[in-house]
């Protein structure tokens, strides 16, 4: 629950002394080892019957090499095993006495055979090379678990051996899809910090291991594997949010992706869209959602397959009115992809992805304002439009049963315009003319990868090479609007703005390359390196101007134009150790690097100044960690550590500018405050209950899962008044944790989410007047959600925030705020969906 009353005394210097320093760390360490106590008391469900098996197998290609990506599916049970380095699985001890088994592997046919499962050996099964591609075989798995799993060693064209990474099932999953609800989606996603910035799930702002989650601008955001986001290298901000009823997974893989995907220090995001249905050639879905505050959802998709072409579309529109006064909004979503099969070894690809919505935004509060009524809007003029537009082309070529070759060409145009009053959020609304910030963003860009399956002293190895090409052209502009209440996105004076318009072309070129070396049929080593070269570059103009009782008394037009080159080197290592069918540890290292934000050179914001020597930030992810499954895949975990090395961090601070009302005040200042050290447990546990008191196939299914994180992040170097600080936005104690009930077509679920304070600037102040700064107060938060199949139909109703909790997750210093962001309150929905 969010604590009101007093959030402590204030920092003394005491805390800089040896003695804090050191009590602060015997404390993470008691609280690691609470942490840890957890996860063993689940673990210990381990029994000697995990390991007995009735039957083995080796699955192996016409050349009688090992298949390692091989999948394998017990239809009677439900259970998906995955073949280790050598092709070779085990069954679980099972009841029955035959079994069908569906093995497939991506690259090869799927073969069906049945099994006597009291024979005893060794199995092998022969699978010739591929007509069609794993995507496209749909297995139905019994769907018991959270919609969780994590990527196989190497799919598609990409290698995942080693790497910490998470993949959500969609159709797997329980919750308030229709408002794109972060806290349940991602809620088996170990160490995630979840920005609530809208009831209607417009923007996605989720950041892992300290770093910031505005926009999910740390991670690698694809949509199919190629980039959505503004600027791939000076904005990576994210304004548009794939619909989760248009999904069916979502890929997350940690700072090690840096390597294949790019440099950024959260890893990858990958928004994988559902495709037709094989052997239908067409089926139509609609799904219509109402909930509280005038949310109204209606989800319509098209798909299907004939002959050698897939395809699969859908368009989406929602509304609602907000919790808050001025919080309306209304959003178009469509998409349309066709995947064709030119020859049997050439698959072509064309989608394309259209997004606009127009938001009031109610603007922030500040503490004792918030304390009073979390609800209330002091903002009513200020608004929030985004255009958005996605074009793809991809081939996928076999030069060999061994060989594959993928190529992504994607275009990006795309604007958004930010419409209001964004004065200190302690002074009333003057009524003035408003500022307006208008961007506009073409991006073009092409991925090439080529990956190779061959044998070294007798053990199957991948070797990945990729190139790519990236091309992008922001435009930046701010200056007055009118002084009045509505979405007029229209400059007074668009010949002659009165801060700033700036243009930034960008370019990329990246050559990334890694393999796969399997040293035994247990050990695998991953090496990695990417060559990059960035250029950036500004060209255009920013205005400094002096106030005076309301007038400028004092204006000076400051032109700009800069190039910054640069080259560099990423190196990486993944290790992987099988210990025994269905468990693995892992650890890998990856160096990281960020480019600055076009949006810190050119933005003029009266709540923050930003340093004019802003550089780069580098360093490095480290990962170590056992995970698997046990009894039979009743009990599933990840439990890892890391540590983050993050140098040259940028920061807020804060500086005194010249005030024209107060003479001087107190502004939040944009800097690089030093390195940092972020170190963590991150944890997931899961466990059917039902199935382990009354056996594998014990009917209901009684799920209870536990994820878990433990960070501490300090400043180690740089600016003296921030070392020994803690990192901002890190919560030092995170879980989630819920139980699901299953029964026939009944689904019922419930979650958790608990978030201990935490810090919102490198200063780590509790409290600033105009609240852009300051303590996040500790929440807890309950979610329930139901759904019910029957026939063609899907009935589902739920509510978010079960027991009307009022906290927030952010302090922002601009749009939507600035100040506190109150999350929403408690609302409800109900839904139905009907297939044909």
């Amino acid at each position: 629950m969010w604590l009101r009353g007093r959030w402590g005394s204030s920092r003394t210097l005491l805390k800089k002394h040896s003695f804090h320093f050191l009590s602060s760390n015997i404390k993470w360490v008691v609280e690691s080892a609470c942490v840890i106590s957890i996860l063993a008391a689940l673990l210990f469900f381990s029994n000697p019957l995990a390991g007995q098996t009735a039957l083995s197998g080796r699955v192996i290609d016409l050349d009688q090499q090992p298949v390692e990506t091989a999948t394998i599916f017990i239809q009677e049970t439900g259970q998906l095993l995955e073949a280790d380095k050598a092709g070779r699985f085990e069954l679980p001890a099972l009841s029955e006495e035959k079994v069908t088994l569906t093995v497939f592997a991506e690259g090869y046919t799927t073969q069906v055979l049945k099994v006597n499962t009291r024979k005893k050996g060794v199995l092998e099964i022969a699978i010739s090379p591929l007509s069609i591609d794993i995507e496209t075989v749909e297995v139905q798995v019994a769907a018991d678990n959270y919609g969780l799993r994590r990527l196989r060693n190497v799919e598609g064209t990409a290698i995942y051996a080693a790497k910490k990474s998470e993949v959500i099932e969609l159709d797997n999953l329980l919750g308030n899809l229709a408002a794109n609800n972060a806290r349940e989606v991602y809620k088996g996603v170990a160490g995630l910090n979840v920005w609530e910035n809208d009831g209607g799930g417009l923007q996605l702002a989720i950041g892992a291991r300290g770093l910031d989650p505005n926009r999910t601008s740390n991670f690698n955001t694809r949509q199919n594997g190629y980039d959505i986001s503004a600027d791939a290298l000076g904005y990576p901000e994210s304004y548009y949010t794939p619909p989760a009823q248009a999904l069916q997974r979502i890929e997350i893989v940690r700072g090690a992706a840096s390597l294949q995907y790019g440099t950024q220090f959260g890893g990858l995001l990958n928004f994988v869209f559902k495709k037709g249905p094989e052997g239908k050639p067409f089926e139509f879905t609609s799904e219509n959602t109402y909930g509280s505050f005038g949310l109204f959802n209606t989800f319509n998709s098209i798909g299907g397959a004939k002959g050698r072409a897939n395809y699969y579309g859908f368009y989406q529109y929602k509304q609602g009115d907000g919790w808050r006064p001025n919080s309306g909004f209304s959003q178009h979503a469509a998409y349309g992809n066709v995947n064709v099969k030119a020859t049997e070894k050439l698959d072509i690809g064309l989608e394309y992805t259209h997004m606009n919505y127009l938001a009031q935004q109610a603007g922030g509060l500040v503490d004792f304002e918030f304390e009073m009524n979390p609800r209330q809007s002091k903002r009513e003029r200020n608004w929030f439009k985004v255009g958005w537009n996605l074009a793809a082309l991809t081939l996928d070529y076999r030069l060999s049963d061994r060989t594959r070759f993928n190529l992504r060409n994607f275009l990006l145009i795309a604007g958004r315009d930010a419409l209001g009053e964004l004065g200190p959020i302690n002074r009333p609304d003057p009524g003035r003319e408003r500022d307006l910030i208008a961007g506009q963003y073409r991006n073009f860009g092409a991925e090439a990868r080529m990956l190779h399956r061959y044998s070294l002293r007798g053990q199957s190895s991948t070797f990945l090479l990729g190139a790519r090409f990236y091309r992008g052209l922001t435009r930046n502009r701010q200056g007055d609007a009118n002084d009045g209440s509505g979405p007029d996105f229209q400059f007074l004076n668009p010949n002659d703005l009165e801060r700033s318009d700036y243009e930034f072309p960008s370019r990329n070129l990246a050559l990334f390359a890694e393999n796969l070396f399997t040293l035994s049929p247990r050990l695998t080593l991953t090496p990695g390196v990417r060559l990059e070269y960035i250029r950036t570059a500004s060209d255009g103009y920013y205005k400094q101007r002096v106030f005076s009782g309301g007038q400028v008394i004092f204006e000076q037009r400051l032109e700009d134009d800069q190039v910054n080159e640069r080259s560099f080197l990423l190196m990486g290592l993944g290790l992987g150790y099988q210990l025994k069918q269905g468990l693995e540890a892992y650890a890998n290292f990856s160096q990281n690097y960020r480019a600055i934000n076009f949006s810190d050179l050119a933005v003029v914001n009266p709540n923050l100044v930003v340093d004019s020597l802003l550089q780069d930030e580098r360093g490095y992810n480290t990962d170590i960690g056992l995970r698997g499954t046990l009894l039979e895949e009743r009990l599933r975990f990840d439990l890892s550590a890391f540590y983050l090395r993050y140098n040259g961090r940028i920061g807020l601070s804060e500086i005194t500018v010249p005030d024209p009302i107060a003479i001087e005040r107190q502004v939040a200042y944009r800097t690089n405050i030093g390195d940092a050290r972020i170190l963590g447990l991150e944890a997931y546990a899961e466990a059917d209950l039902w199935r382990l008191a009354f056996g594998a196939k014990a009917i209901p299914s009684l799920s209870l899962f536990v994820n878990l994180s433990h960070l501490k992040g300090e400043y180690v170097s740089g600016q003296r008044q921030f070392v020994g600080n803690e990192v901002e936005l890190i919560p030092p104690i995170s879980v989630k944790t819920g139980l699901s009930f299953r029964l026939k077509g009944l689904r019922l679920s419930c979650l958790y989410t608990y978030v201990r304070r935490h810090y919102s600037d490198a200063t780590n102040a509790e409290f600033v007047a105009n609240a852009t700064r300051g303590i996040i107060p500790s929440y807890g938060v309950m979610d329930a959600s139901a759904s019910y199949d029957f026939s063609r139909f899907r009935l589902q109703a739920g509510v978010n925030n079960l027991m009307d909790a009022a906290y927030f997750t952010r302090r922002a210093t601009g749009y939507p705020g600035p100040g506190i962001i109150p999350a929403e309150g408690r609302r409800f929905y109900v839904g139905v969906r009907v297939r044909i």
